[in-house]
């Protein structure tokens, strides 16, 4: 797709339908016939990312366990979030930026897919011991933050290291937040794995 091609060439800045028009070989007005405006073309663009996104991290629910499930979403996540840095971007962009006064209702969907699939594997960690009893949801908004903030840092080139050092910090940063809602046997765990240095199961 042209649209998806061009704003992961140029960005949000650089997206125009000029831009695509010519990319397509046809004049901007031809475009219009076909799309309303910039947002419309826009929101197709956040589409394929999110199905992008979904191929990533859905593969983790073939695991057998929910600590394996857990761990391998987790790496789906940071690899997709830093082999498609603007794919990345657009999903977590809000509607203004995209020239929208509110998002279609199917991309709001796939927003709150992406948003339960976290509850449900942290849900089930619970479950089964690993991770304390509390709310689900507020634990893995939690989470959740603290996996944006260290990505949009390492994206925004605070962090002045190569992949392989940022998703080492990465693991190290999250298994010190998650010590505070694990339970004490998968804080050791934790400790064992990526403090110390092992290998994730």
């Amino acid at each position: 797709m042209c649209a998806c091609e061009l704003y992961l060439e140029t960005g949000l800045s650089g997206f125009s339908m000029r831009k695509l028009a010519k990319n397509v070989g046809v004049t901007a007005p031809a475009l219009y016939r076909h799309y309303d405006g910039k947002e419309k073309v826009l929101g197709d663009v956040v589409r394929e990312a999110y199905h992008a996104y979904q191929g990533y991290v859905h593969r983790a629910l073939q695991a057998p366990t929910p600590i394996e499930r857990f761990f391998q979403a987790g790496e789906g996540y940071l690899d997709f979030a830093l082999e498609h840095p603007r794919w990345y971007k657009i999903m977590f962009s809000g509607p203004e930026r995209l020239g929208m006064k509110e998002l279609p209702d199917d991309i709001e969907a796939m927003g709150l897919g992406v948003h339960q699939f976290w509850v449900d594997r942290v849900r089930e960690c619970m479950q089964v011991g690993l991770l304390k009893e509390d709310d689900p949801l507020q634990t893995s908004l939690t989470m959740w933050a603290h996996a944006h903030g260290m990505v949009l840092l390492y994206h925004q080139g605070i962090f002045p290291m190569d992949r392989e050092e940022f998703q080492s910090l990465f693991e190290q940063s999250g298994a010190r937040m998650m010590n505070g809602f694990a339970t004490p046997s998968f804080a050791a765990q934790l400790e064992k794995l990526y403090i110390q240095g092992q290998t994730a199961p």
